[in-house]
């Protein structure tokens, strides 16, 4: 049996937070159609589709904060949360197999594909390609988990830096987000890096 592992990011634009990135195997009866790109799904049908891929999915997500993001730069932070989130998803993947009686023989093939047109550093043959979060369930699956997981993390760190308004916009480049950067200075958690 063959499985993709699919790998995407988000949060590569903001000024604040951390990079965050999925990786996803999904399985053969998975249901498709509540899949899509996470930019293109409300936040309610994200949530709906997150649920339902960490209840059937073999799944993994990965964080890089922002001093890393400025160490390294943002493509290389990005890669490097899909290789923790791929490490964690190959973790999880035999005690999956078995769990949903789908262990063979003959071990099964996994590959990945990346959303983007840099492949991470990880232990299985991987591809990349522009727009695969539009064309691959497991890389629509890796961007809701990626989306979901990130968002959730800007909301917790709305109540530990407050008057950022990281809820709002969840670190993305903003007027506002920019104005209150200007007027309080830069929080713990920016991207000095980044061009304000």
């Amino acid at each position: 049996m063959k499985f993709l592992c699919g790998l995407d990011e988000a949060g590569r634009g903001p000024l604040a937070g951390p990079v965050a990135a999925g990786a996803v195997i999904l399985p053969p009866d998975f249901p498709v159609q509540y899949l899509n790109d996470s930019k293109k799904l409300s936040a309610k049908k994200r949530l709906a589709a997150e649920i339902l891929i960490k209840e059937k999915a073999c799944w993994g997500i990965g964080f890089v904060d922002h001093e890393v993001i400025d160490r390294i730069n943002i493509l290389q932070a990005s890669l490097y949360a899909m290789q923790l989130a791929c490490e964690m998803a190959l973790l999880k993947f035999p005690s999956w197999l078995k769990e949903n009686h789908m262990e063979e023989d003959v071990a099964p093939e996994i590959e990945a594909v990346a959303d983007g047109t840099f492949c991470p550093k990880i232990a299985i043959r991987c591809r990349c390609q522009p727009k695969a979060d539009a064309l691959y369930p497991p890389v629509m699956a890796a961007s809701i988990i990626a989306k979901t997981g990130r968002d959730r993390l800007m909301i917790e760190y709305d109540s530990v830096y407050p008057g950022y308004g990281y809820a709002r916009h969840k670190g993305y480049p903003t007027p506002e987000h920019k104005k209150i950067c200007r007027e309080k200075g830069p929080s713990p958690i920016q991207r000095l890096s980044f061009r304000y």
